[in-house]
C-alpha cells in the first residue's frame, strides 16, 4: 500500500454503517442470548456446558437491565422498573433451576422472547 492509497483511504468518507437504536441494540442482545439458550437447551446432556455459558450469558443481561432500572433516573415508569426488576430477579432464580437440573431453560426462553415482542414494537410517543 503506498502512501497515496493511504491517504486517500483515510480522508475518505467513512463506511456507511447503520446505527442502531437504544430498543434494537437490546433486542439483539436478547436475541443473541435466545439463540444461544435455544441451542444449548436441545442439545441433551452433552451440551451441559453450553448451557451453562449461554445462562450466564443470559443472567448478566438480566442483571444489566436490573442496574439500569434501579437507577434513580432511569426515565422508564416506576411500574415497568418493578417488573422488570422482578423478571430478573426470576430468571436468575430459574437459571440456578436449570443449573441444578431441577428446571429446563423453556421458560426462560419464553420470557426473553416476550421481552423480544416488546422490544419489537413501535415506541409510543
Amino acid at each position: 500500500m503506498n502512501a497515496l492509497h493511504m491517504a486517500r483511504s483515510a480522508y475518505s468518507a467513512p463506511n456507511q454503517t447503520t446505527m442502531r437504536t437504544p430498543r434494537a441494540t437490546e433486542y439483539a442482545a436478547f436475541a443473541r442470548v435466545t439463540a444461544r439458550l435455544k441451542e444449548a437447551a436441545s442439545g441433551g446432556k452433552t451440551a451441559f456446558p453450553a448451557l451453562a455459558s449461554a445462562l450466564t450469558e443470559n443472567r448478566r443481561l438480566w442483571r444489566l437491565l436490573a442496574c439500569d432500572v434501579a437507577q434513580p433516573d432511569n426515565a422508564l415508569p416506576a411500574d415497568l422498573r418493578a417488573r422488570i426488576f422482578y423478571l430478573y430477579e426470576f430468571t436468575d432464580f430459574l437459571s440456578q433451576e436449570v443449573l441444578a437440573g431441577r428446571a429446563k431453560a423453556d421458560d426462560l426462553i419464553e420470557i426473553n422472547t416476550a421481552v423480544m415482542r416488546g422490544l419489537d414494537k413501535p415506541e409510543a410517543v
